[in-house]
């Protein structure tokens, strides 16, 4: 679960309504998957890197279920999802289990993570932008903390 939503940067709320037939085609998962996102109604694509799929083949092959099943089952009635706050207990747990302050980490942390470092590592706003689902830049400047310090750094490392 940790993988997939580093790689899928996908909101808390998306990521455990996830079904098997979302990451699993022809009995392998997916390298790129395509969501609809609850929060906008917009789909968006995530890439899934060979750890991440090889922690879901697993998660799933011990699992069990169909395609239409949930990914991570509720463990109450094992047929809805988990909810968001059971998801929400489970980041804490992997927070404070690696040593870090739960109350500085939490669901959206994962979400920030890949696309607070693709940003850094590349510069590439719009890439981000669009990794994200978001419709407009300004919601990914805000959410990346962009600040007009790194934009004159881009700016500076930028010859013509």
């Amino acid at each position: 679960m940790f993988d997939l939503a580093i790689d899928s940067k996908l909101r808390g709320c998306d990521i455990v309504k996830l079904k098997i037939g979302d990451l699993v085609s022809g009995g392998r998962v997916r390298s790129r998957a395509i969501v609809i996102q609850r929060k906008t109604g917009r789909p968006v694509q995530f890439e899934l890197l060979e750890p991440a799929r090889t922690s879901i083949l697993s998660w799933l092959e011990a699992r069990g279920g169909s395609l239409d099943d949930h990914v991570f089952p509720s463990r109450l009635d094992g047929v809805t999802h988990i909810s968001t706050r059971q998801y929400a207990r489970l980041v804490d747990e992997w927070v404070t289990g690696i040593g870090l302050r739960s109350e500085d980490y939490g669901t959206h942390s994962l979400r920030r993570t890949k696309a607070s470092l693709i940003y850094k590592r590349t510069g590439k706003l719009r890439a981000v932008q669009i990794l994200l689902g978001h419709t407009k830049i300004e919601s990914t400047v805000r959410y990346l903390g962009v600040d007009v310090e790194d934009a004159l750094t881009l700016a500076e490392g930028t010859e013509i």
